[in-house]
């Protein structure tokens, strides 16, 4: 009987290291380092000015000081990424709080840099009213809390958080190491090299440039002699190698190669990570895409897809082998 394939685990091993560097950071177990260091006396004062007197009671009956569901300026001042725990004990996306609606958007540097300006540290307790309100709304809504519950509650925030991330850095990481490819086999024709960018000459003695986009991911396009541009290859890299999620990434790569052909890009390529993406549904699912390559296998030198790439490239370049 054949084996059934084995997933690998990448992106939760990558979660769990991400977990362990922010868990002193903006987690429950920050709020209470925080806490501890803190003059207890002045932290109540702060929440019995900001908190009604009923939510705080209905808090220290679950077991819980205030200040683990409040935000009070005490805290927040002490340690500004706290400010996250809040945000997350909510449910709020960073893109939620810090959003126009909220009006929350100035306050990001205390989350990402644990910096409080002079503006708003004069601002810090109507941040707190704002938060202890709708925290206020929370303990409303459910029958009890304990710190377990509340940590969990910040997970449940977070997990998204982190996967949009990682995704997001993992489609980074793939898309350098296919720019230093092409870097690598261009060296020889290369007349400038940028950290962004790459321009070689051609046989036809024109300027080819090579450039990092963020629409599409790597353009390739030709200098002609009028100082406009011939726009040759639009590549879109989906480095993620879960594939689950490769149809989304293909659908993804589409809508930007249609928009590269409306801008006159010759030829569309897309690469991907997932080992196993059948060719003939990726086809369908982006018409659009003239190639389809593989990570892993075009960095292979030896491999016949490694030669193809570097076959097509040079050829859509101009450059003679």
């Amino acid at each position: 009987m054949k084996k059934l394939k084995v997933p690998e685990p990448d992106l939760q091993i990558t979660f769990y290291h991400c977990l362990q560097e922010i868990r002193y950071s903006y987690l429950l177990d920050a709020l209470l380092t925080t806490v501890a260091e803190l003059e207890i006396a002045e932290i109540d004062r702060q929440l019995t000015g900001l908190v009604p007197a009923a939510a705080l009671q209905r808090v220290a009956g679950w077991g819980l000081r205030g200040e683990i569901v409040f935000a009070v300026p005490s805290v927040l001042m002490a340690n500004p990424r706290l400010l996250g725990y809040y945000r997350l004990l909510l449910g709020f996306s960073q893109k939620q709080f810090y959003g126009d609606r909220y009006e929350f958007g100035a306050f990001k540097p205390m989350e990402e840099r644990g910096r409080v300006s002079a503006a708003n540290t004069d601002r810090l307790p109507l941040l707190c009213a704002a938060l202890c309100s709708s925290s206020a709304s929370l303990i409303k809504g459910v029958s009890g809390l304990s710190r377990d519950v509340v940590h969990e509650l910040t997970l449940l925030t977070l997990g998204p958080q982190l996967r949009g991330g990682i995704l997001n850095a993992l489609g980074s990481v793939a898309t350098r190491k296919v720019f230093d490819l092409i870097q690598s086999l261009l060296a020889a024709e290369a007349v400038a090299e940028g950290e962004r960018s790459l321009a070689v000459r051609n046989a036809a003695g024109r300027s080819v440039r090579i450039e990092f986009s963020a629409d599409p991911d790597i353009c390739i396009r030709e200098e002609l002699p009028s100082g406009r541009f011939r726009n040759l290859v639009a590549i879109e890299i989906k480095g993620g190698r879960d594939y689950s999620n490769v149809h989304n990434r293909i659908g993804e790569a589409e809508k930007s190669h249609q928009k590269a052909k409306k801008d006159g890009y010759t030829e569309c390529w897309t690469i991907v990570g997932v080992a196993d993406l059948p060719i003939d549904l990726a086809r369908k699912e982006s018409p659009t895409t003239d190639r389809f390559y593989h990570l892993d296998r075009i960095a292979d030198a030896t491999s016949a897809e490694g030669e193809d790439f570097r076959e097509s490239l040079l050829s859509r370049l101009g450059i003679r082998t």
